[in-house]
This record gives C-alpha cells, sequence and structure tokens, in this order.
C-alpha cells in the first residue's frame, strides 16, 4: 500500500482566510465560512484515490446539479495522503475531503488530520454494514464514512475444484487427496499475520480488547488459550506438509501466485486485489466465504475499508459531510463498484444482482460479515513483527504455539511501552 506522491501544491490566502486547494491547482472555497461549513461554498476540493476518478465523476455531477457547488478533484495516492496532509494542512493548501484505509485513521486523528463527522444522521450510517462503520470510528468518535472493502476469501480454480468447501475439514480432506507431484490442494501466507488472524480470531484469540468503546492496549489476546489452539491448528497443515515450507517469508506472495498461476494449486486464501492477476493468467476462478473452522466458527479474517473523510483544515465541513453522504449512498456506490470493481459495504447492494451475482464479489461481501477491521489506532503498527514472528517459529519447529505467543506478547508489550507513552 505505499507508493510515492509526486504532485506540488500551491498556497493562497484568499478574504484574510486560508484557501485549501489539490495537488497541482485551485483553492477551495473562496466564500466565508464558520469553519463547520454552514454557509455555501462555491467548491469543495477532493483527494481521490489513483485511477478511480471516473467513478468519482458519476456522484459529482449529480451533487453539483444539487447544490451549485463545485467539485474540485485530485487523484492521490492513498497511502500518501497522510504524509501530504500533515505537510499541506499548516500551509493552507489542504482538501476538504481524503480517502485514506481506515487503519491510516487513528494515526491521522491523533496528528490532527481529520475532523470527526457531527452532522452525519443515523439514517445514513445504518445503510451500511455495521464493521465498516466501526471501522471509521477511531475512540468513539466517528471519522468517515465507508466507501469500499476489501479481505481475504477462499478463491478457486474451476478446473480442479468444482464448488467450494464449507468447511476446513472438508477441505484438508480434499488437500489430502490432492497434494501430490507438486500440486497443492490449498495454499495460503499463515505465517504472515495478516492471514493467520482469521485463524486467531475464529478460535477466539483478538489484538486488543475493548474498553468504554475504544481499544485497551493493555488488554492483549494474541497468546490466550483460544489463540494457542489457533495456532496449533494452523500448524497441523504443515506438519502434514500440507503447505510447503517454501510459501513462507517475504516472497511466500509471490511463490503462492505463481504456483496458482501455472496451474498448480486447487485453491488459495487471497483478496479481491488477486482475482484480476489470475484471471489474466488464463484461470477459471471461483470464490466464496472462507470455509468454517473445525470448531464450528467462522474464519473472522482481516477487514480493511476504505472511506472518505473530511480533513481537519477544510473551512467547510459541514459541506464536506454532505458530499461524503451523497457519494456513498446507494445509487452511487452501485455505480463506483461497476466502474471500479471495488466492494461496496452498502448493505441494501448485498441482494442487488449486480453484487448477488457476481460470484467474486458476492464471496467479498459475504466474508465482510464475518470480517474484523483491523485496528487502526497507532499501536497497531507494533502487533504485526511480534506475531508474524511467532506463527513462524512455530511452523518452522522452533518453539511451541504458547512460547511463541507469550514472547510475541512480551514483544508488544514493551514497544507500545517504549513507542506511545501514556498509553
Amino acid at each position: 500500500m505505499k507508493k510515492a506522491l509526486s504532485v506540488l501544491m500551491t498556497s493562497a490566502l484568499t478574504v484574510g482566510m486560508l484557501a485549501a486547494c489539490g495537488p497541482e491547482e485551485g483553492a477551495t472555497s473562496t466564500t466565508p465560512g464558520s469553519g463547520s461549513g454552514g454557509e455555501k461554498p462555491e467548491k469543495l476540493v477532493v483527494w481521490e484515490d489513483k485511477d478511480k476518478g471516473p467513478a468519482l465523476d458519476y456522484a459529482i455531477k449529480s451533487f453539483e446539479k444539487e447544490h451549485g457547488i463545485k467539485i474540485e478533484y485530485k487523484e492521490v495516492e492513498t497511502t500518501k495522503i497522510q504524509e501530504q496532509l500533515a505537510l499541506d494542512g499548516p500551509a493552507g493548501t489542504a482538501p476538504d475531503v481524503v480517502t485514506i484505509p481506515h487503519d491510516n485513521i487513528g494515526p491521522a486523528v491523533t496528528k490532527g488530520l481529520l475532523a470527526e463527522l457531527t452532522t452525519t444522521s443515523d439514517e445514513t450510517t445504518s445503510r451500511f454494514s455495521e464493521s465498516s462503520i466501526d471501522a471509521m470510528t477511531f475512540d468513539g468518535k466517528l471519522y468517515g464514512l465507508p466507501k469500499a472493502t476489501e479481505t481475504p476469501v477462499l478463491v478457486y480454480n474451476k478446473a480442479f475444484m468444482k464448488e467450494a468447501p464449507k468447511t476446513m475439514d472438508e477441505l484438508k480432506a480434499f488437500s489430502e487427496d490432492f497434494t501430490k507431484d507438486g500440486k497443492y490442494g490449498f495454499l495460503a501466507l499463515l505465517d504472515n499475520y495478516y492471514f493467520a488472524h482469521g485463524f486467531l480470531s475464529g478460535y477466539g484469540g483478538y489484538v486488543f480488547g475493548e474498553k468504554d468503546g475504544s481499544f485497551d492496549t493493555k488488554d492483549l489476546g494474541v497468546n490466550n488459550a483460544e489463540a494457542v489452539e489457533a495456532v496449533d491448528y494452523i500448524n497441523t497443515w504443515y506438519q502434514d506438509k500440507l503447505l510447503p515450507n517454501g510459501i513462507i517469508g517475504e516472497n511466500g506472495g509471490s511463490a503462492l501466485d505463481g504456483l496458482f498461476n501455472e496451474g498448480k494449486v486447487a485453491s488459495v486464501m487471497n483478496g479481491p486485489w488477486s482475482f484480476q492477476g489470475y484471471k489474466a493468467a488464463g484461470i477459471d476462478i471461483g470464490a466464496a466465504p472462507m470455509p468454517k473452522l473445525p470448531n464450528g466458527e467462522p474464519v473472522q479474517t482481516f477487514m480493511g475499508v476504505k472511506g472518505w473523510n473530511v480533513t481537519s483544515f477544510s473551512t467547510n465541513k459541514e459541506w464536506a459531510e454532505k458530499f461524503i453522504d451523497h457519494i456513498t449512498n446507494d445509487e452511487n456506490a452501485k455505480k463506483r463498484f461497476e466502474l471500479t470493481q471495488e466492494i461496496p459495504p452498502n448493505t441494501a447492494l448485498l441482494e442487488d444482482p449486480i453484487i448477488k451475482d457476481n460470484e467474486l464479489a458476492s464471496a467479498v461481501a459475504m466474508q465482510s460479515q464475518d470480517a474484523v477491521p483491523m485496528p487502526s489506532i497507532p499501536e497497531m503498527s507494533e502487533v504485526w513483527p511480534p506475531m508474524q514472528s511467532a506463527v513462524q517459529t512455530v511452523i518452522t519447529g522452533k518453539a511451541d504455539s504458547k512460547k511463541a505467543l507469550d514472547e510475541a506478547r512480551k514483544t508488544i508489550e514493551e514497544n507500545i511501552k517504549a513507542n506511545h507513552s501514556g498509553k
């Protein structure tokens, strides 16, 4: 999720106030506003995701027609928006609206870059899945509206698998029969905590507990008895030689994709970002929610949500909220899916033929109902390396699950204490 942003910004002062502008050109409202944005501005400036502009055009036209407010947008790499906003905000060149991944919200709010949504109604938030709204929430406050969701699912080669197994036991039985002569029934990057988390969470493990509507960083569930059981289960796939040791570490993803594209794998655990590449390789793919775990519970995958956010530098916050309400309504979300194939979290669209009859999109939408939003707090950055190391230590036979996870928890606690004072 990280590329360089190659856009320059210019600044301008208008009628004694800061006027925000998008990369390379234009300023935001030249109409005096209250900061909360009660008075109608002449225009709003938006930073859209790279190569996604056409999806925004459709919604802009109806908003401009209804409200008489000009919308200017620029395509910017979403993964660099937080960094750029930190520079452009104080310089008076920030936009009114941005789009960022939900796990960037906590750090962005902590840095004072995003504004809480204060005029968005319950009627608006109710059109989205509860988990996607949770993803837009930090410390009990709403900081955006969701536009797209992604989470890993079971992707399978229809030449080998006519339909997706309903349980992991069924998938394992299939793999035991299929895995031979350089072919594999199922591959997953289970040494990577992003993917392994779905198994830990499904068994009852968790990252952070909750307290008063916020994450409690002192309550870590990464090494509870359920998490240990989950890692023990993951390890059985390696002990039974159903997952090869080559699908591990930094090169695991490319190895997995390469084998699947070569027609040597019946199924993989992967996300919607992989669909196009598999189809381009000539694989007739199907997709389904992850099979149920041996304990009967769903694999609770991590979910990523991209959303629309109002910047703290906007002088037209109320109108910026109206705009993101408009562009995320069911009609505009449906149009966005048609143009980008990004899966909308609008619950009404789950039954719309455009999603329901699209096997790949439907799988992601259904899996998202059981998915867990990645914690959006800054402390989450301390979780990834220790947990990945712990799972790798287990599957390579260097330690048992309890010892490895206990060590991971200790490291996470030490790093949070050292790098996030006051938490």
